[in-house]
Formats: C-alpha cells, structure tokens, sequence
C-alpha cells in the first residue's frame, strides 16, 4: 500500500486529485474532505487552531492504517492534515483512498476516521 501523510501550516488545495490510480486494479476513489463549522459546540467561532505532536501522529495514522489494511486492503491513501489556525470554512483535513472496489474504500474511510478522532495525537481549539 502507498501511504501519503502530511501535516502542513498551508491551505489545502480542493479537490486533491490523484493525476492516475497507483496500481492497474485499481477501480475506486474515495475521498474525504472535513471542513472547520464555524459552530463548535454551541459557540460560534472563527477558526480552529490544530495542534500535533507530528512524529507521534504519524506513526498511529500508519499503526491504523496497517491493521484497517488487513480488513479492507487498498491500493493507496493520501492523508493532508493542517496545523495552526485554519478559518471556518475552511478544509482541515483531506483523506483519499484508492481501492479496487469502493465497498473497501467506504469502510476503510469510515472505520480510519473513527479511530483517527480517538486516538491521533492532533488537538484543536477554538481560536
């Protein structure tokens, strides 16, 4: 599987599109897009401010990705997650997964979004 992680401090560009599918079976493209709501909680609010300790998220986002690997094997994922303060409206993390077919890349999506929010070591606040 080709894993892309990257946790940046500049806008991510929409859509992230992959210029060709990384392996011949190939046959899927899922993709996620999560935007800062400019309600969190109750309260309105301007922006988020994304913290991480990058070496250690890194290495649970792979951890994830190699145990959801052996449930729903894909092709590839690009993960493109923002640090700093990123506005309301604006996209705070990016995941597209290549998969032969989409059944695999719904679930993987799902399930590695679920665990993600538990357990990567990326934190937010209001800013």
């Amino acid at each position: 599987m080709e894993i892309t992680i990257e946790l940046t401090r500049e806008p991510i560009a929409r859509p992230q599109v992959w210029p060709a599918p990384v392996a011949a079976e190939t046959g899927s493209l899922v993709e996620f897009y999560g935007i800062v709501r400019e309600i969190e909680g109750t309260a309105k609010i301007d922006s988020l401010y994304y913290e991480a300790y990058a070496s250690m998220a890194e290495k649970v986002m792979r951890d994830k990705i190699a145990l959801l690997q052996k449930k729903h094997p894909c092709q590839a994922i690009r993960i493109i997650h923002r640090l700093g303060p990123v506005a309301a409206g604006q996209g705070a993390i990016y995941v597209g997964i290549q998969s032969r077919h989409r059944r695999e890349g719904f679930l993987f999506l799902q399930e590695f979004m679920d665990e993600f929010k538990k357990d990567v070591p990326i934190w937010k606040q209001a800013a």
